[in-house]
């Protein structure tokens, strides 16, 4: 049988509470990116193809296991309503990203070092 092709590793990170339930990840990230470009939930919702209740549930969520806001709303006037991330918000997608890049660097020397495409056929006799 032909080989199909390089091989790579992929991997998913998240932060859990003490709980087990999910404090911050990667969808997370990216709700909190559309509010960002968008401004608002209701938008960031629409953008993302979710329910308005499921991206709220989801950042209320987050902000209750931090103990910190997420999200400044602004209230409605000429120009309407909105959301703005907080300096925490934006803090904290810096950090998830920097550990997502550095995970994904480690997994891929970790992979090169350990996962070969030279694997035996029979590890017992080492050939």
């Amino acid at each position: 049988m032909e080989p199909t092709g390089r091989l790579s590793v992929r991997s998913k990170i998240w932060i859990e509470d003490e709980q087990g339930k999910v404090v911050f990840g990667a969808g997370r990230l990216r709700i909190l990116e559309a509010v960002e470009r968008t401004g608002s939930i209701l938008a960031a919702s629409r953008e993302l193809q979710m329910s308005y209740r499921a991206v709220w549930g989801k950042i209320r969520a987050t902000e209750q296991r931090l103990g910190r806001p997420l999200l400044t709303k602004k209230i409605g006037g000429t120009k309407g309503g909105g959301s703005e991330l907080t300096g925490f918000a934006k803090a904290l997608l810096q950090r998830y990203r920097t550990l997502q890049a550095l995970t994904e660097s480690a997994a891929d020397r970790l992979f090169e070092d350990v996962f070969t495409p030279d694997i035996p056929e029979n590890p017992a006799s080492g050939s």
